[in-house]
């Protein structure tokens, strides 16, 4: 069995009960139960991570692939995950990974935002001994990104937020060592734990699914207005956003949902990259077509209207979407087949053409 860590951000309760406070579901969980992550675990009043030292991947990507089309162009980004999340979105393309936890580890708890008791509870060595994946240290992983020569480390794949204890333990490593750090996440964390994050934190791509409450709550079962407040709070702490709304026929393709989603954004700031992605049928929502490319446009026309400087249509390589122009002369900058950088004309942060600075960390090749 792995040596217990203990998690961050809790508060004990009478009667060996704690409220788990890293995420704003604030599961209150009774001794011998888990919250709507799975991967969170009461013992007797204290609350344990079961995936501090378990990873289920290990890749090496274009820092692209997260999306992240202004920070390190062209550079790869060393990226792991672990099981688990906070959400349970019916549309998830990493289900296997991102619901195992809910699907597969003894019931201690069923899960989903708040803790309902069920018969019989299992002991937290049961769940430790489940969790899938390889043993890793935070030495390891940091190590192991150092040898590869990536410029940086990539929480991905499943939530970072439900690992926060080996991601932030890993990024406070990984900057010592020169390494960037990046979360690539939901944005369904709580104001304490992303503030603290920021410290070591140098950019996230923060998914807005939606921007009706309402489906929020249905197909993802969690809340809008915690998100904005992290997509606000990560930019206001100096880490480098990017937002990526995965664009489902018939859920949120509408112009009013677009055009909410876009001002939001340009609220926040005009220079945040907005990513409109291709949908493909996956896990519960089978139901649904793919994206068309007609609609993507739509929504890239929607968001270069309401006054962002960079969109990109994503997920449909070779369509021209993915290329970076300059938001004053509209002079093709970065030029991309997908997450792959075919050329790039950045010199200096600044549009060669008509010397315009261009948003980012490191967009200037080399």
């Amino acid at each position: 069995m792995a040596t217990l860590h203990e998690a961050q951000f809790y508060e004990r309760l009478p009667d060996n009960e704690v409220r788990c406070t890293l995420c704003p579901h604030d599961c209150r969980i009774r001794d011998g139960g888990r919250g709507a992550c799975a991967v969170r675990f009461n013992d007797g009043g204290t609350l344990y991570t079961v995936v501090y030292d378990k990873v289920v991947s290990r890749e090496i990507d274009p820092v692209e692939k997260k999306p992240l089309f202004h920070f390190l162009p062209g550079s790869r980004a060393y990226s792991i995950a672990t099981v688990g999340c906070n959400l349970r979105c019916s549309f998830c393309q990493n289900w296997e990974i991102s619901q195992w936890p809910k699907e597969e580890l003894p019931r201690g708890f069923e899960t989903g935002g708040g803790a309902q008791p069920a018969p019989v509870c299992p002991q937290l060595a049961t769940i430790e001994d489940a969790v899938v994946g390889e043993a890793v240290t935070p030495e390891a992983i940091v190590d192991s990104a150092l040898a590869t020569g990536c410029r940086s480390i990539a929480y991905t794949y499943t939530e970072p937020t439900i690992f926060y204890e080996l991601a932030f333990d890993t990024a406070t490593l990984a900057r010592d060592k020169g390494l960037k750090n990046i979360f690539v996440t939901n944005g369904f964390i709580s104001e304490a734990p992303l503030r603290k994050l920021a410290r070591v934190l140098d950019a996230a791509n923060v998914d807005l699914k939606f921007f009706n409450p309402d489906s929020y709550r249905r197909i993802s079962r969690a809340r809008l207005e915690p998100i904005l407040d992290a997509i606000r709070l990560y930019r206001a702490l100096g880490v480098w956003v990017e937002v990526t709304t995965l664009v489902i026929p018939g859920v949120n393709d509408s112009e009013d949902e677009l055009r909410d989603i876009a001002r939001f954004v340009v609220s926040v700031g005009p220079e945040i990259p907005w990513h409109v992605s291709q949908f493909y049928p996956a896990w519960k929502m089978l139901d649904r077509p793919v994206t068309p490319v007609e609609t993507l446009r739509r929504a890239a026309a929607i968001g270069r209207e309401a006054g962002l400087r960079y969109v990109y249509e994503g997920n449909i390589p070779g369509e021209k979407g993915e290329n970076t122009y300059c938001p004053g002369c509209r002079a093709l900058l970065i030029r991309r087949y997908g997450v792959r950088v075919l050329d790039n004309r950045v010199r200096g942060g600044k549009c060669p053409q008509c010397g315009a600075g261009i948003d980012g960390v490191g967009m200037s090749p080399g």
